[in-house]
C-alpha cells in the first residue's frame, strides 16, 4: 500500500489506459478480424493455399527452405528483445542522471526517482512480453517444420490414401499459430513506443497509446497490403 501511495494517481491512471487500450485493441483486432478480414486473417487464407500446394509437393526443399525463412525473423526479435532488456536494466544503475537529462527535455514532468525506475521496470516488463511471444513463435515454426515432414508423399495423397484437405488444414492451423504470436510480439514492441511518452508525461503516455492503436488499425485493416490480398484468386484444387 506504501508503494501505491509512492506513486502518482495521474500514473496509475496513465498506466492502467495503457493497458486498457493495448489489451482491447488485441480483443477488437482478433474478433473483429474475423468478421471483417484483418491482415492476419487474410494472410491466413494464403497459408491454406501454401499448405495445399505443399501436399502436391515431393520432396518439400522449397516450405522447409520458406519456414526456415519464416523463423529467422521471430528469432531476430527474440535476441534484440534481450539486448533491450539488457539495457533497461543498466539503465536502472544510472537513473539519476537519466532524471536530470529527462528534465531539461521541455514540457517533460519532474518525476521523482523510484517513479522514474518504476517506469523503466514497466518497460522492461514489455520487452519480457515480447521474449516470450518470440520464442514461442520460433518454437511453433519448428513444430511447422514437424507437421510438413510428417506429410505423407504426394503420390499417396493423388492415390487416395490420406486426405489432403486434412493435413493442410492442419498445417496451416499451426503456421497460422505462429503468424498469430509473432503479431503478438511485434505489437508488444509497437506498445513500447507509447510507453516511451510515460517519461514525458502520463498525458503523452495516453496520447502516444492512441496513436499506435491508430496506426494498428489503419494497417491491420485500412493498409494498401490488405486491399490487394483480399483480391480474389482461386483456391488450388
Amino acid at each position: 500500500m506504501k508503494f501505491l501511495s509512492i506513486i502518482p494517481w495521474a500514473d496509475w491512471l496513465a498506466l492502467v489506459c495503457f493497458l486498457a487500450l493495448w489489451a482491447g485493441y488485441a480483443w477488437f483486432a482478433r474478433v473483429w478480424g474475423r468478421k471483417m478480414g484483418s491482415l492476419i486473417h487474410t494472410t491466413n487464407r494464403y497459408r491454406g493455399y501454401w499448405m495445399m500446394q505443399t501436399t502436391s509437393r515431393d520432396p518439400r526443399m522449397l516450405d522447409g527452405l520458406i519456414t526456415q525463412t519464416l523463423s529467422n525473423t521471430p528469432a531476430f526479435f527474440s535476441s534484440t528483445s534481450i539486448l533491450v532488456i539488457g539495457g533497461l536494466f543498466a539503465l536502472l544503475g544510472t537513473t539519476d542522471k537519466a532524471t536530470e537529462l529527462m528534465s531539461e527535455i521541455p514540457f517533460a514532468q519532474a518525476t521523482t526517482l523510484i517513479v522514474f525506475e518504476f517506469k523503466i521496470l514497466v518497460l522492461i516488463a514489455i520487452f519480457v512480453y515480447a521474449f516470450f511471444r518470440f520464442s514461442w513463435c520460433m518454437r511453433q515454426y519448428t513444430f511447422v517444420a514437424l507437421v510438413i515432414g510428417a506429410m505423407p508423399p504426394a503420390e499417396d495423397f493423388d492415390a487416395g490414401k490420406h486426405d489432403r484437405r486434412a493435413f493442410a488444414e492442419r498445417a496451416a492451423a499451426m503456421v497460422g499459430a505462429a503468424a498469430d504470436t509473432f503479431n503478438d510480439g511485434l505489437r508488444a514492441y509497437y506498445f513500447s513506443f507509447a510507453a516511451l511518452g510515460w517519461f514525458v508525461s502520463p498525458l503523452a503516455m495516453v496520447v502516444a497509446t492512441l496513436f499506435v492503436v491508430v496506426i494498428l488499425y489503419s494497417r491491420e485493416f485500412r493498409s494498401e497490403v490488405l486491399s490487394i490480398l483480399k483480391d480474389e484468386m482461386p483456391p488450388p484444387q
